[in-house]
């Protein structure tokens, strides 16, 4: 069986109530659902929080809620692992079969869509890999980045040897959060995710934004409401 879990706690502190905040019409959970739907890949589509409203509006959007999480579950220092060893654990007991492939899909990536959705279970399925997690190029070089002093000091900011041009330095890649492809052998043990057999699916900058802040949701609504 293969399952999506989109995690989706009610509080949020930087950007109140953001996954039911509406975002081109609709809330912003509802893309991530339906991206999921169309995708065609998933047995069940699971919707995990501690929210009855997200609950409902997800249920709304052909998502399942069986349950609202428990309180352990419902504070910001429940990890994504707790949630999702919780939800699989739930489910096979529940339907008395095994999962062979999880989907974690972040409700606040609202530009991953459903073709991402399937190029990354693709890269799952040729590889054979154990996990796939999808990534996107450095907005800005790593290279100059740096810690400041406590005085605000740039002494030893950037070392003489990292000031390149930079078309001359190599790509780096971070994590965007958009999907993460797992084999179930990693339930319960997501800090283990990023070892052997496990590959990467590239995103470009628009499709990796994050929702996190007032900031992201007006750029992610600018780029729904004007396209490309």
């Amino acid at each position: 069986m293969k399952i999506a879990i989109i995690p989706a706690r009610g509080g949020s502190k930087r950007l109140p109530g953001k996954n039911i905040k509406l975002l081109g019409g609709k809330p912003l959970i509802a893309w991530t659902i339906e991206a999921a739907i169309k995708s065609n890949i998933f047995d069940h589509i699971f919707v995990s929080t501690d929210s009855e409203e997200i609950a409902s509006v997800s249920r709304d959007y052909g998502a399942k809620v069986p349950f609202l999480r428990p309180a352990e579950l419902s504070s910001d220092r429940a990890t994504t692992n707790d949630v999702v060893t919780h939800l699989i654990s739930w489910f096979e007991k529940e339907y008395s079969q095994e999962v062979s492939n999880i989907a974690i899909l972040q409700p606040t990536s609202p530009l991953r869509n459903a073709q991402h959705i399937q190029e990354a279970f693709k890269v799952m399925e040729m590889k054979r890999a154990k996990a796939v997690v999808s990534v996107c190029e450095l907005e800005h070089p790593i290279q100059f980045c740096n810690q400041l002093g406590v005085d605000g000091s740039m002494d030893g900011f950037i070392e003489l040897g990292d000031m390149k041009r930079t078309q001359d330095l190599d790509p780096i890649y971070r994590l965007n959060g958009a999907i993460y492809f797992l084999s179930r052998e990693y339930a319960n043990r997501l800090s283990e995710l990023y070892s052997e057999g496990t590959y990467s699916y590239i995103m470009g900058l628009k499709s990796s934004i994050d929702i996190d802040v007032d900031l992201d949701f007006k750029l992610a609504e600018f780029f729904i409401t004007n396209g490309d």
